[in-house]
């Protein structure tokens, strides 16, 4: 498994400086936005091509809603997901990062003939079949993220998430796991990442307060067990706040952290 955190974490006044510092802070990986990454792909290329931090994923970055009532942002939203699989593939990296729809249902319910949910996965199992091809094509991987209640309202757990991948049947169509989503609606993180550990690609990391692992009270090693169990060895990248007050000191203790918590199982 390898640590990595995302550019906007990362310290540095520009991309080359963020990468040395993430290399000397432990870190494997830097995952991107997406927004505007797809200029950006001859600077990255020629700054990671001989580095040790190498591209990770892309979180991210794209416009409209792949799950909204308006057409127009739905295909807005698919658009800019298969420009930005073209340009996971072309830097080499997991794949996108990609929440279906943020808070409550935007599609109508049209009970009894079908609730506005069932509408929902049922396009989003078409629209993820399209996908998976676009990202096979493209060598790279779509990554479905579960979101906890607060946040959205359909893909909360990773058994969620599982489900469209085993609608879909594509080996490039997987899941992101984030523990600090997972703290909240996962009974047993362990558990649940076992389950799952098929389809898991990339994982993010979050103490249980959001902030930086080792803030807060989140079990990291069983989840690294299960994890090493089903012989994971991706990525696994920082998505949280930094509250130490040096912040490249911070990423250290983290990353010296979360290798203890490696270690532990």
């Amino acid at each position: 498994m390898k640590l990595a955190c995302q550019e906007g974490l990362a310290v540095g006044s520009d991309l080359k400086q963020k990468l040395d510092l993430l290399a000397e802070a432990g870190y494997e990986g830097i995952e991107f936005s997406g927004s505007g990454l797809k200029e950006r792909i001859p600077e990255i290329l020629r700054l990671t091509a001989n580095h040790p931090v190498k591209p990770s994923t892309i979180c991210a970055g794209f416009r409209g809603c792949p799950l909204d009532a308006d057409k127009r942002e739905r295909e807005l939203a698919s658009s800019d997901i298969v420009s930005l699989l073209h340009t996971a593939g072309e830097l080499g990296m997991v794949g996108l990062i990609m929440v279906p729809v943020f808070g409550g249902p935007r599609i109508p319910d049209l009970s009894p003939y079908s609730s506005a949910m069932k509408l929902e996965l049922e396009l989003l199992t078409k629209l993820c079949d399209d996908w998976a091809v676009v990202a096979e094509s493209a060598n790279t991987c779509l990554l479905l993220e579960p979101l906890n209640r607060y946040e959205t309202h359909l893909l909360k757990t990773l058994e969620d998430a599982v489900t469209i991948c085993n609608r879909v049947q594509s080996p490039h169509l997987k899941i992101m796991a984030d523990f600090f989503h997972m703290s909240i609606e996962e009974s047993s993180i362990p558990d649940s990442i076992e389950a799952a550990a098929p389809h898991i690609a990339h994982v993010h990391l979050a103490d249980s307060n959001r902030q930086l692992p080792g803030y807060g009270h989140t079990d990291f090693a069983s989840g690294f067990a299960a994890l090493r169990k089903h012989r994971f060895t991706g990525y696994m990248a920082l998505e949280c706040g930094n509250p130490a007050e040096n912040k490249q000191e911070g990423l250290k203790h983290a990353a010296e952290y979360l290798n203890n918590c490696l270690a532990l199982r």
